[in-house]
């Protein structure tokens, strides 16, 4: 059965992030070129290291969301939770941008930018 948007949520240092629209984890590894004595014509790859970065979308709720601004740079918990509570993926990570924007007649909407610091497990 697919998962739905709806029941994921993301938990900074055991607490939901308030009001989360959407969020978007995304995971790469580093590739290392390697020679090889049987083939000269094409290139071969090897796995390097990995690293994670979770963007999240969501409402700002309060003015005290307003102090988000300020958490840059702080080092979270995170982790990926189905409704039931139930992990799904757990990582430190690094807040590396915290944006808010707020416009005449609409809720205001933020996001948090987070840059994986170790494993994604």
């Amino acid at each position: 059965m697919a998962v739905k948007g709806n029941n994921i949520i993301i938990q900074r240092d055991g607490m939901a992030i308030a009001g989360v629209k959407s969020q978007d984890v995304t995971s790469s590894a580093d590739t290392i070129e390697k020679s090889s004595a049987t083939q000269q014509s094409w290139r071969e790859y090897v796995t390097g290291r990995k690293d994670w970065n979770l963007s999240v979308s969501y409402l700002v709720l309060t003015s005290a969301n307003a102090a988000d601004l300020l958490t840059v740079g702080t080092t979270y918990q995170l982790s990926e939770c189905d409704r039931e509570g139930n992990v799904l993926v757990t990582g430190s990570a690094i807040l590396t941008q915290c944006r808010q924007t707020a416009t005449r007649g609409n809720i205001a909407q933020g996001s948090f930018s987070f840059k994986g610091t170790g494993p994604l497990t």
